[in-house]
């Protein structure tokens, strides 16, 4: 039974799941709202924006200079901050150059398989077993992707290309332990140096964003790293109130939600072949769901 206190820690818990799975579900409107900025420059500046907003909460809990101590003690440890925040910056790259070319239903298929991913990772580098529900989850997914390769004859890229480089990046960060803000500042702070020298190289040869873009554009534009950082926020509160199966539910919400946009918003063809492949990934998702469901219990 409960407690009072555990029941309002719960119900915070899923208020904050809830709402970081909306967030991450409707900001495929946002950076279509951003054209006609080229989806490169969104990326540089979301770098850049985003390694801003975690320092500024890194100065909170941490201190303005104590932030930066864990950070150059260990060529290791620098390096595989430096390989993370590349592979989830390729991440980012790859979805919000999916979003503006008219791919967000191939976007939602990519999330949906990562977490299936995850799992395979899981296996065959950290050695963690696999229970019988995982394997007809994979099993399912497999079935899913089978389905787009025949029906289309070529691989879904975008879906494999998030999936696969998400799923890396989380094998990558389970090798060390830091607040999640902290963890994002380091990932995205080794990449400042080479970002500001495209921003300042586009700047001055005319091609960058001043004189190019309406200014309520760049102001939209400037809204990436808040954007970007709220709901890696309330995820990593909802982390600490909610139970992982049940964390683990709600992750489904934002693909979901980007799914009924990519078909009624953006209006992509949502054809048999992409049904039947979900429904495949989809049924996969219950199993594991439930077997994660057991192995908490």
């Amino acid at each position: 039974m409960k407690t009072g206190d555990e029941k309002n820690q719960y119900r915070v818990g899923i208020l904050a799941a809830v709402f970081c799975g909306f967030l991450w579900g409707i900001l495929p409107i946002y950076w279509d709202a951003l054209k006609p900025i080229s989806s490169f420059t969104i990326i540089i500046y979301r770098v850049v924006m985003m390694s801003l907003m975690c320092y500024i909460a890194c100065i909170f809990t941490i201190g303005p200079v104590k932030v930066f101590k864990g950070m150059f003690g260990d060529s290791k440890r620098f390096f595989k901050y430096l390989t993370a925040g590349i592979l989830i910056t390729l991440n980012w790259s790859t979805y919000i150059w999916a979003v503006n070319a008219g791919y967000v239903i191939q976007t939602c298929m990519g999330y949906f398989i990562e977490p299936l991913m995850v799992c395979v990772f899981g296996r065959f580098i950290f050695k963690e077993k696999l229970n019988n529900f995982k394997r007809i989850a994979l099993g399912f997914a497999v079935v899913g992707l089978l389905i787009m390769i025949v029906g289309y004859r070529e691989l879904p890229a975008i879906a494999l290309g998030l999936a696969a480089s998400f799923a890396t990046y989380a094998a990558i960060k389970k090798t060390y332990k830091l607040p999640v803000m902290q963890a994002l500042f380091y990932e995205t702070v080794t990449l400042i140096p080479a970002a500001i020298a495209i921003i300042l190289y586009m700047e001055f040869s005319g091609v960058g964003l001043f004189g190019n873009i309406e200014l309520k554009k760049i102001g939209l534009l400037s809204l990436c790293g808040l954007l970007t950082a709220a709901p890696l926020g309330l995820f990593s509160f909802a982390a600490s109130k909610l139970p992982l199966v049940t964390l683990g539910l709600t992750e489904y919400i934002s693909p979901s939600i980007s799914l009924i946009l990519g078909i009624y918003y953006f209006n992509e063809p949502f054809d048999l072949i992409q049904f039947s492949a979900f429904v495949s990934i989809w049924i996969g998702l219950g199993f594991f769901t439930y077997g994660e469901y057991r192995d908490f219990r």
